[in-house]
């Protein structure tokens, strides 16, 4: 998926019915300050002809803390930005939970993705 995106700010996905989707980065906040809630919000404006939507991806704080560790990396806005474009790239390309929103991925899912990020740096500085 990933190495199909020039970066998380700017991106084209396919979904299941074959319909391409411009997707654009929006914002990015930490959400206990628009939700009261522990996490941080990612938002990305969605494009398909006339359909226009808006999806928030909201990854967990607690599970960001325990893939940094495991990551060994620190939480930045950039790694948290693409972690929420990946999910969000799933997300459309598979249909699930599409009618939703505000997405939510699982601490595996993170794990996931992370790993798919991970792959992508050590591709790219070979």
């Amino acid at each position: 998926m990933w190495a199909e995106m020039d970066n998380f700010r700017q991106f084209q996905v396919t979904d299941p019915f074959g319909r391409a989707w411009e997707v654009q980065f929006l914002w990015l906040q930490n959400a206990i300050s628009i939700r009261h809630c522990d996490s941080v919000d990612v938002k990305f404006s969605l494009s398909s002809g006339d359909d226009r939507r808006e999806k928030i991806v909201s990854l967990p704080h607690p599970a960001l803390l325990e893939l940094s560790v495991r990551a060994r990396r620190p939480i930045t806005d950039p790694w948290c930005s693409r972690l929420a474009a990946l999910h969000l790239t799933r997300v459309i390309e598979t249909g699930e939970d599409s009618e939703k929103t505000l997405l939510t991925p699982r601490p595996e899912e993170l794990q996931a993705h992370s790993a798919e990020l991970d792959r992508n740096t050590e591709t790219t500085a070979r």
